[in-house]
């Protein structure tokens, strides 16, 4: 058979750099660059050119498994589905609704459906317990536009291709491509920013990938980006770098907010963040003078003490001075759905109000904590979660302190249930494992930050059909969790007519609403999708198979018309936010007892992506077949070992031993260990189990008096930590 070849997008993170596939039968020989994709323009990092080889792994499911004692053994759909949906429905009905959960992991959400259907079939259940990975990495940022702009969803991002200034804290775009927006090709688009004479400033405890290339490198003393911020913000309030007219006509707080930057000048928090004044205001300097700017924090800072009140002051500053909705900085898209945000805060979609069993902790974009998951399994009472489904996931690697309590804690549940397309570790504690697709194997459109948030820099649509078949039992996951809902006995998004229409329209009714050539199929279900959103039918976006550009962004179309605060006003002082930075005092005061000790931080990796992209032999070899603790000489001389020699690094919770890697890429007083490690007990994982590297969120704690209240998101970054040698045994 002839090679053919197939226009799609890379799934694995933000930014779906274009792709063109060459197959030949049902297997992908290789992935390119998509030269003529509408954004990337041929751009693609080594992950998305590889995926195809994770694709076809040995080591892929293909079949439902069901644990008999020790090991799994395949069984048939009907059998799985019956098993699973008798128990859930007598769990139900013994325990109520919210004995059933839900974790929703990073490889599938970059899809459109999938994250839709878990928390409707969850819904359907009478069940509030969803978790997912954003109370690990960005669950700041909606608990922070919520109060500001009345909805969570609502991400202004900067405006890349215009702006003459851009400040990134906690950001590595040249590894991660970004985060809440969309930003293939990122070195590119970021120089491009100097080469029109603009400045680029990069704010991180470690000189980047992004940094070598280009910009301002600015060492800060890990997890005190709140101090950094709240200084910015007093060198805009002293010089009265205000847009008044603006700020009256459609903010509100403006003096709550003033008061809040009062005690914080740049040469008070020079002593714990390590930027001296000078530094700083050169900063505000090329800020304010800059046609066009904007701050913009992402994971590094998220992942802090102090995520939520960083993300609102930056917001702050770039709304006061004028920046946000404006043209060169910072803009709020339209997404797919005209005036989603209005619509879904009338409707009170990713609004709950409830509050977490355990702790007492918001729930942020309708999700609760991922921390406190071990709890809420574990004691016991009302709502007790007693059965998990586990949705492209893998929480015993990804949450805090997880090799402890969790363990116990999902091996103490009466029903796991992973969907996925390895047996990772947490499939491993599985009663059934139902094998999944991988991104080719699945047609899509763009997920939904690009449909609903609107977070692209450059507006596009793009669809893709699958580029290759499943094999044997695998199932989509649309359609595996649609036929869950019906065995278990929900209705999804609780709608009897809802749960109604796709079972006739699947076929399993007494009376099919269609004809058996009409029935369900996930491209038929997108095709939908893509009416409601008024991109056309599937097949027009089949004649754009490159991508189709989108209305362009005007600016001045957010302020004043899309805010959905009650009142319509941006709130630059929600009161729940400036309670709590009065508490900044006081850590203030530990920071500065506590400015000798080392700070741990998280690092992304080039061939790595999360936990999940281990399982490659070319991503793991050589070098590559473990991670390793960055630090500065001078610290690897205080504790005594050089590059290649092994530490023990100890926090308060857990300690873990590693090989050690001196760099002056490091500031010093902080030290780095890349996440995602940590796959040796993973016996479904051929390669990753080979692998020698260690689990860094064994060092983080969970549970609720740990995490920050507003998102529920554990610390991360900025962990205190102690490095020892290890000596030789």
């Amino acid at each position: 058979m002839a090679p053919r070849t197939q226009h799609t997008f890379c799934r694995i993170c933000e930014p779906t750099c274009g792709l063109t596939a060459t197959v030949e039968g049902n297997r992908i020989v290789s992935l390119e660059p998509d030269e003529d994709h509408i954004v990337s323009k041929g751009y693609a990092c080594i992950k998305g050119l590889r995926y195809h080889e994770v694709h076809h792994s040995p080591d892929r499911l293909r079949f439902p498994l069901k644990r008999v004692g020790d090991r799994f053994e395949a069984i048939s759909w009907e059998q799985v589905l019956d098993e699973i949906g008798a128990k859930v429905r007598e769990l139900v009905q013994e325990h109520g609704g919210d004995a059933i959960s839900a974790y929703l992991g990073n490889p599938i959400s970059f899809s459109l459906m999938p994250p839709i259907l878990t928390a409707a079939f969850l819904t359907g259940l009478g069940s509030k317990n969803l978790f997912q990975t954003g109370s690990q990495d960005c669950n700041n940022k909606f608990a922070a536009a919520q109060r500001l702009y009345g909805f969570p969803f609502i991400q202004p991002f900067p405006d890349v291709d215009r702006t003459q200034c851009l400040i990134m804290l906690g950001s590595n775009p040249a590894v991660s491509r970004s985060s809440f927006m969309q930003l293939p090709d990122p070195i590119r688009r970021l120089r491009a920013i100097e080469q029109r004479g603009g400045r680029v400033f990069f704010v991180n405890p470690r000189r980047t990938e992004t940094a070598k290339q280009l910009g301002t490198q600015v060492f800060i003393r890990p997890d005190t980006d709140i101090y950094f911020l709240l200084s910015f913000l007093h060198e805009v309030v002293t010089r009265d770098a205000i847009d008044h007219l603006r700020v009256r006509r459609t903010m509100k707080g403006l003096d709550a907010l003033r008061k809040v930057s009062e005690p914080w000048s740049p040469k008070r928090t020079s002593a714990i963040t390590g930027i001296s004044a000078d530094t700083l205001r050169s900063m505000v300097d090329a800020y304010l003078e800059a046609d066009g700017a904007a701050l913009f924090l992402s994971t590094g800072v998220n992942q802090g003490s102090n995520g939520t009140l960083a993300f609102w002051i930056q917001e702050a500053i770039n709304a006061i001075t004028g920046n946000l909705d404006r043209l060169g900085g910072t803009l709020v898209g339209h997404g797919y759905i005209k005036d989603f945000p209005k619509h879904a805060r009338k409707g009170g979609h990713t609004l709950r109000k409830d509050l977490s069993r355990i702790g007492q902790l918001p729930s942020v974009a309708d999700t609760f904590p991922a921390g406190i998951l071990a709890d809420e399994i574990l004691t016991p009472g009302e709502g007790q979660i007693r059965a998990l489904f586990v949705v492209s996931g893998n929480p015993l690697l990804t949450v805090p302190n997880s090799n402890g309590r969790l363990e116990q804690a999902l091996s103490a549940l009466e029903l796991v249930v992973s969907i996925d397309i390895f047996r990772n570790e947490t499939a491993n504690l599985a009663h059934y494992i139902l094998p999944g697709t991988s991104a080719m194997q699945r047609a899509d459109l763009p997920f939904v930050f690009q449909s609903l948030m609107g977070a692209q820099p450059v507006p596009y649509a793009q669809f893709t059909d699958a580029v290759v078949p499943l094999e044997d039992e695998q199932r989509d996951e649309t359609m595996i969790l649609l036929r869950l809902a019906r065995a278990c006995g929900a209705n999804l998004f609780g709608s009897r007519m809802v749960q109604g229409f796709f079972s006739a329209w699947m076929g399993v009714g007494r009376v099919p609403l269609v004809g058996k050539h009409l029935e369900l199929t996930p491209e038929r279900f997108l095709g939908l999708m893509a009416r409601a959103f008024r991109l056309g039918s599937l097949r027009s976006l089949r004649k754009d198979p490159h991508g189709r550009l989108l209305e362009d962004h005007k600016g001045n179309d957010f302020l004043g018309k899309r805010v959905v605060n009650d009142d319509g006003l941006v709130d630059l002082g929600p009161t729940e936010f400036v309670k709590a930075a009065e508490k900044l005092e006081s850590s203030f005061d530990r920071e500065l007892a506590q400015r000798d000790k080392l700070k741990l931080i998280s690092k992304r990796e080039q061939h790595s992506h999360n936990s999940w992209l281990h399982n490659h032999p070319r991503f793991v070899e050589g070098r590559r077949s473990t991670n390793y603790l960055y630090m500065h000489p001078q610290d690897g001389e205080k504790v005594g070992v050089q590059s290649g020699e092994m530490v023990e690094v100890r926090s308060r919770v857990a300690s873990v031993r590693l090989p050690v890697e001196l760099t002056d890429e490091m500031m010093v007083g902080a030290v780095a260990l890349p996440h995602g490690w940590g796959h040796q007990d993973a016996d479904g994982l051929s390669v990753a189990s080979q692998t020698t590297g260690a689990n860094v969120n064994l060092l983080a704690a969970d549970g609720p008096e740990q995490l920050e209240y507003f998102s529920g998101m554990a610390q991360l970054n900025g962990i205190l930590v102690d490095v020892v040698p290890v000596a030789e045994d």
